[in-house]
């Protein structure tokens, strides 16, 4: 009420009196010239409230996630990545698969997730966020056991991973990017083999 459109707010009253019409007010009153009271005048060119920059505006962008190489893979995964500036992303990803075939000892458990920051740049990433070109740094925590025969893998407890990743966000529809990414980093921890 106070900061919008208070150059539009405006009120006037007027009365006039002018012989040969009946008095306005009663018999006592002698009003021979008409008046008007002073009031706030609307201004000649109204101000208008102007839409905030884009760079003023809080961006609300964010991405629902799906690893297609973990998909393949027949591990199923979501994630999800939030814009915390026009430049800045945070991810998040969860995977979780627990196959078995008992009767053939084919094991396929994995389980886990890993953070990611970005940073984005290019031409695509200056036009709408979380497309272009991002370099990036991640962390993993996961455990699995994998075996397909007679031998198989087992992570003691949990293994850890952390590195770089460079990347391209390609948009592919107006609410629909291919993310192509490489992660080069450093995974650790134990594991056990096993027959």
């Amino acid at each position: 009420y106070k900061h919008h459109f208070p150059a539009l707010r405006a009120s006037t009253m007027s009365a006039w009196y002018s012989e040969g019409m009946l008095p306005l007010f009663s018999a006592h009153t002698s009003l021979k010239k008409s008046f008007c009271m002073d009031v706030p005048q609307l201004e000649s060119s109204p101000r208008v409230v102007s839409a905030p920059e884009e760079s003023e505006k809080q961006l609300y962008y964010w991405a629902l996630k799906t690893n297609a190489l973990y998909d393949a893979l027949l591990i199923p995964n979501i994630g999800v990545e939030l814009c915390l500036s026009r430049n800045w992303s945070l991810g998040a990803n969860w995977m979780y698969a627990w196959w078995s075939n008992r009767g053939k000892n084919n094991f396929w458990r994995i389980y886990g997730g890993d953070v990611e920051v970005r940073r984005w740049f290019g031409k695509k990433a200056a036009e709408k966020p979380l497309q272009g070109h991002h370099l990036g740094v991640y962390g993993q925590l996961l455990t699995y056991d994998f075996e397909l025969g007679d031998r198989g893998y087992m992570a003691d407890k949990w293994n850890y991973a952390f590195g770089v990743s460079y990347g391209y966000s390609l948009p592919i529809a107006k609410r629909l990017n291919l993310d192509f990414t490489l992660g080069i980093g450093y995974w650790g921890g134990r594991y056990k083999e096993y027959l």
